[in-house]
Parts: C-alpha cells; sequence; structure tokens
C-alpha cells in the first residue's frame, strides 16, 4: 500500500516550495508592499484595515497592506527560521545524545540538567523570558541570537528522546559484537548507535519543524518577534519595530482586531495550520516507512 500521509505531505510542502519561488511574481501579488490607510468610498472614506475583497482577496491589515502579498513575501523567511532553528537544535542534540548514552559520563548529567531545566516550563514561557532580556531586545544581533535561543531551548528535550532510545538497544547483540571487534565508544556511537537513531531522528526532525512553527505563531500574538529593532523616535523615547513579514509578525495584531477585523489573524494562522499539517504528514509517513 502506498504511504498516503507521506505522498500528501510532500504534495502540501512542494506546493510551498512553488508559492516562495513564484509567489511574488505572480500578478495578484505585489512586488513592494505598499500601505494604503485611507480609501475614497460612496459614504466618504474608509480607513484601514480593509476586509477581503476582489482588490484584496484576503483583506488588509490596520495599515491597509495587501494580506495575501504579505503571506506570500513572508513565506520563505518563515520557512527558513523554522529550518535553521530545527537545523541547530539536532546539531547540537544528536551529538550530545550519542555522548550520553552511557549513563556515568558526563554529558549525560549534563543533558538530563537541561532537559530538567527547560521542561519545568512550557517552551512559550521560557522563550518569553529569555527574548525580553534586555541585552537581547536591543542586539544588533537579534536575529540569530533569537534562533539560537529557540533552538537550545529544547535540546534537552531532544537529545533525552534519542539518548533513551539509544539505551535501548546498548546491550543488543549488534552493539556487543561491536565492542568485541574493538571499537572504541566514538565508534561505536557513529557506526551503531546513529545508524540505528536515523529513523528516530527523522521522523522527529519534521515534527519539530510543526512545534517550531508553532510556538514562534505563539510568540507573534504575543507581540514578540524574532526580526525586530530599536527605532530611535526623539530624545530619550523611540519603538520597537519589526522589519520582517515572517507569518509570526502577522500575528501581531491578533489582540487588537480578533473581534473587528477576524480576516487579519485568521489567514496568516491558516498559513501556519497548512504548513504544521504538511510537517506532521511526512513525519508521520516517515515513521510509518520505518515501521515496516
Amino acid at each position: 500500500m502506498k504511504n498516503k500521509s507521506f505522498i500528501v505531505g510532500i504534495i502540501m510542502l512542494s506546493f510551498l516550495l512553488l508559492i516562495m519561488v513564484i509567489g511574488p511574481y505572480l500578478p495578484f501579488v505585489e512586488r513592494e508592499i505598499t500601505e494604503e490607510t485611507l480609501r475614497i468610498s460612496e459614504d466618504g472614506f474608509d480607513r484601514a484595515p480593509f476586509p477581503p475583497s476582489s482588490e484584496n482577496p484576503f483583506g488588509t491589515d490596520s495599515k491597509g497592506r495587501d494580506l495575501l502579498s504579505l503571506i506570500i513575501h513572508g513565506a520563505k523567511d518563515t520557512i527558513f527560521i523554522v529550518l535553521l532553528i530545527t537545523l541547530i537544535r539536532y546539531l547540537v542534540a544528536v551529538p550530545l545524545a550519542l555522548a550520553a548514552i552511557n549513563e556515568k559520563s558526563p554529558f549525560y548529567w549534563i543533558m538530563s540538567g537541561w532537559n530538567r531545566i527547560f521542561s519545568a516550563l512550557p517552551p512559550i514561557f521560557s522563550a518569553i523570558l529569555l527574548m525580553n532580556i534586555p541585552f537581547f531586545v536591543f542586539s544588533d544581533h537579534r536575529l540569530m541570537a533569537v534562533i539560537i535561543i529557540l533552538a537550545f531551548i529544547e535540546v534537552g528535550r531532544v537529545s533525552y528522546i534519542l539518548q533513551q532510545e539509544g539505551r535501548g538497544v546498548a546491550n543488543s547483540l549488534y552493539v556487543e559484537a561491536g565492542i568485541t571487534i574493538g571499537n572504541t565508544p566514538n565508534q561505536l556511537a557513529y557506526r551503531y548507535y546513529l545508524p540505528t537513531l536515523l529513523p528516530s531522528i527523522a521522523v522527529n526532525f519534521f515534527s519539530d519543524l510543526g512545534k517550531v512553527l508553532i510556538l514562534i505563531g505563539q510568540l507573534g500574538v504575543f507581540s514578540i518577534f524574532i526580526t525586530q529593532t530599536w527605532i530611535q523616535l526623539g530624545a530619550g523615547f523611540g519603538e520597537i519595530q519589526n522589519t520582517s513579514y515572517n507569518w509570526a509578525t502577522l500575528l501581531g495584531e491578533t489582540r487588537t482586531s480578533i473581534r473587528s477585523a477576524t480576516w487579519i489573524p485568521l489567514f496568516p494562522a491558516l498559513a501556519i495550520t497548512y504548513t504544521v499539517i504538511g510537517f506532521y504528514l511526512i513525519g508521520e509517513g516517515l515513521r510509518a516507512h520505518f515501521n515496516r
């Protein structure tokens, strides 16, 4: 039987990739995002946000920017950020899990402590606390700093899951044969444990892509953005402004528009949901494939 979950997930993400590549050049998408806060109507002047219409299929935000164009332009930034966070997380978590398979190793205590510290709070709370440290708020390198923060928050959880699976094969004849022929601990890790863990790594990687996207979406609802800068407006005062069109930032107006302009949070949320489902289906498809 064909792996339907995997096929549907690939089709969904292939469509997203196509939109990322050609979307900004489609005739109904603005090449340069423009603001239009006022429009002339039969009753006089209308003020943004404007509801969905033939001119703006998804409506506009409070600045009068076309939401469909914002979502398409923001797709590339969004997926890049999510992919980079997840990739950094696994580049740290996988070696840590392999080094911690021996529970007498100091790496085991590092991994366990890391997992306990950040599992005590939901990831959204840990992210809010760390991202609002003034050093990171006003840093010129905020984007990279926040990406590393969001990646490291759940390194302990990922490495613990993989370490437990590695422990499950530690006493197998397969590994004992490797010890018998003289493999060092490092050789055992990369010749025996890593190949055994690769299916789990692949499945969990796609699952974590969805979790990271949901996390940055939640941060957007709280108006905590990954890409932002401090703009000096005068002597002694200024404001923090977003500098990207990634989907999480489009949710920043949720609290003020959820009743009066429901389309503003709705369409970015639908884009996030669509992508999360795509990641989930690929992960489940891989799980079904490996379980055969």
